[in-house]
């Protein structure tokens, strides 16, 4: 027997089949809001480590309070064979309430990545000083959208919260191409755009010259020794916003670095240039 379905019924059923079309990732997820405050862990060599737990830079003695863990981990999308997402990794991050977050270069080209060989050589430039890594022709955007797409769905199915793009700042660096800030707005913002339809978080890792522009297409920030290079006060308004400023340093000055952050609002931690899982120095 059919039922006759009422108005507010039928309203639902449309908004279901929308929900639906958008694909299943956006339908089952309510993306994660990162707030100022969390202690992040920024791993990127090694097996992952959710056992960490080290001392914050405010213990003024070795014996002085208890270790703490982190809230959230930026882990690579791939484990250490390099072909597997880290599942597994992440499911031990959330058994910890804790989140993960997924890096993913969308910026260069990397040439022992599974899907390496997808990438035209056209679009590979000069190196960016990593061994086997070229800056990507970002103007390409279209070729590079479903590439990225591809290993962010990848982030999605591993079970990650949010996704950590990696050298988006091309256009101030020598990369074989004429670059240009607009240009890289417009791809930045696609990334974005990409995630967030699929229900993740996304950050904004360095481009701080474009920070300003990008602070409400991202959700949180990433970046590398600004305290060194006395350029935090660019992401001022991003903790304003309710936005978190994660900040990675890597000099031995984590006193000093740790008081600044503070006074900024950023979550800021001291780590070594290989990224592995220790040291990790959270400030607080």
């Amino acid at each position: 027997m059919t039922r006759r379905l009422g108005a507010v019924a039928i309203a639902l059923v449309a908004v279901a089949a929308v929900v639906a079309a958008a694909g299943p990732s956006a339908a089952a997820r309510v993306r994660w809001r990162p707030r100022p405050g969390l202690r992040w862990q920024y791993q990127l060599q090694g097996k992952v480590d959710t056992s960490i737990c080290a001392k914050p830079a405010t213990a003024k003695r070795a014996n002085d309070g208890a270790c703490v863990h982190p809230d959230v981990w930026v882990i690579d999308l791939y484990n250490n064979d390099g072909t597997r997402p880290n599942a597994g990794a992440v499911q031990r991050i959330h058994a910890r309430h804790a989140h993960a977050v997924c890096y993913v270069d969308a910026g260069t080209w990397e040439n022992w990545r599974p899907d390496a060989s997808r990438y035209p050589a056209s679009i590979r430039g000069k190196s960016n000083g990593w061994p086997g890594e070229r800056w990507l022709d970002i103007r390409a955007i279209d070729v590079l959208r479903p590439l990225i797409a591809a290993r962010v769905d990848k982030c999605v199915k591993a079970g990650f919260d949010a996704v950590d793009f990696d050298n988006v700042e091309g256009y101030a660096n020598d990369t074989g191409f004429p670059l240009t800030g607009p240009q890289q707005l417009a791809f930045n913002k696609m990334l974005a755009k990409l995630v967030h339809a699929r229900g993740l978080a996304v950050g904004l890792k360095n481009d701080l010259g474009q920070a300003a522009k990008l602070r409400a297409s991202f959700d949180f920030a990433v970046n590398e020794q600004c305290y060194a290079f006395r350029e935090c006060t660019g992401y001022k308004s991003w903790p304003d916003r309710g936005r978190p400023v994660v900040e990675i340093e890597y000099a031995n000055n984590t006193a000093a670095m740790c008081a600044a952050a503070a006074h900024g609002r950023r979550d800021a931690m001291h780590k070594a240039l290989a990224l592995k899982p220790t040291p990790w120095v959270p400030c607080r």
